[in-house]
Protein backbone atom coordinates (compact mmCIF):
# COMPACT_ATOMS: atom_id res chain seq x y z
CA UNK A 1 0.00 0.00 0.00
CA UNK A 2 2.97 2.20 1.18
CA UNK A 3 4.54 1.67 -1.91
CA UNK A 4 1.92 2.28 -4.29
CA UNK A 5 0.83 5.69 -2.38
CA UNK A 6 4.91 6.57 -3.25
CA UNK A 7 4.75 5.21 -6.90
CA UNK A 8 1.48 7.88 -7.42
CA UNK A 9 2.99 10.62 -5.24
CA UNK A 10 6.12 10.59 -7.37
CA UNK A 11 3.99 10.08 -10.83
CA UNK A 12 2.17 13.35 -9.81
CA UNK A 13 5.09 14.52 -9.00
CA UNK A 14 6.85 14.15 -12.85
CA UNK A 15 3.23 15.72 -13.53
CA UNK A 16 3.79 18.97 -11.59
CA UNK A 17 7.20 19.48 -13.12
CA UNK A 18 5.95 18.76 -16.80
CA UNK A 19 3.34 20.88 -16.34
CA UNK A 20 5.37 23.71 -14.57
CA UNK A 21 8.04 23.12 -17.50
CA UNK A 22 5.64 23.47 -20.09
CA UNK A 23 3.61 26.63 -18.69
CA UNK A 24 7.05 28.07 -18.58
CA UNK A 25 7.62 26.97 -22.06
CA UNK A 26 4.40 28.40 -23.47
CA UNK A 27 5.02 31.74 -21.45
CA UNK A 28 8.43 32.62 -23.29
CA UNK A 29 6.56 31.82 -26.82
CA UNK A 30 3.66 33.67 -25.26
CA UNK A 31 6.32 37.07 -24.80
CA UNK A 32 7.96 36.49 -27.89
CA UNK A 33 5.17 36.52 -30.20
CA UNK A 34 4.19 39.84 -28.28
CA UNK A 35 6.98 40.99 -29.24
CA UNK A 36 6.92 40.34 -32.66
CA UNK A 37 3.58 41.72 -32.69
CA UNK A 38 4.56 44.56 -31.15
CA UNK A 39 7.51 45.65 -34.03
CA UNK A 40 4.83 44.48 -37.24
CA UNK A 41 2.57 47.20 -35.95
CA UNK A 42 5.10 49.22 -35.74
CA UNK A 43 6.13 48.31 -39.31
CA UNK A 44 2.42 48.30 -40.44
CA UNK A 45 2.06 52.21 -38.69
CA UNK A 46 5.15 53.09 -40.80
CA UNK A 47 3.92 51.57 -44.25
CA UNK A 48 0.76 53.66 -43.46
CA UNK A 49 2.84 56.66 -43.25
CA UNK A 50 4.74 56.18 -46.05
CA UNK A 51 1.70 55.47 -48.21
CA UNK A 52 0.41 58.25 -47.17
CA UNK A 53 3.13 60.41 -48.19
CA UNK A 54 3.73 58.85 -52.07
CA UNK A 55 -0.37 59.48 -52.21
CA UNK A 56 -0.27 62.94 -51.57
CA UNK A 57 -2.56 64.66 -54.29
CA UNK A 58 0.66 67.72 -55.09
CA UNK A 59 2.62 64.49 -55.76
CA UNK A 60 0.88 62.44 -58.37
CA UNK A 61 0.07 65.68 -59.75
CA UNK A 62 3.86 66.46 -60.36
CA UNK A 63 4.38 63.14 -61.51
CA UNK A 64 0.95 63.26 -63.78
CA UNK A 65 3.00 66.61 -65.40
CA UNK A 66 6.45 65.52 -65.59
CA UNK A 67 6.46 61.74 -66.15
CA UNK A 68 3.30 61.61 -68.30
CA UNK A 69 3.35 65.02 -69.86
CA UNK A 70 -0.40 65.49 -68.77
CA UNK A 71 -1.77 68.99 -68.62
CA UNK A 72 -5.21 70.42 -67.86
CA UNK A 73 -7.38 70.74 -70.78
CA UNK A 74 -8.39 74.12 -71.96
CA UNK A 75 -12.16 74.84 -71.78
CA UNK A 76 -12.97 74.52 -75.54
CA UNK A 77 -11.65 71.11 -75.61
CA UNK A 78 -13.76 69.81 -72.88
CA UNK A 79 -17.14 67.62 -74.21
CA UNK A 80 -20.10 67.55 -71.97
CA UNK A 81 -22.25 64.86 -72.51
CA UNK A 82 -26.24 65.11 -71.51
CA UNK A 83 -27.87 62.09 -70.63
Amino acid sequence: MILTLAIVTFTSALGVIYSKHQSRKEFVQLTQLQHRRDQLNTYWGRLQLEQSTWATHGRIQKIARTKLQMVIPNSSKIVRLSP
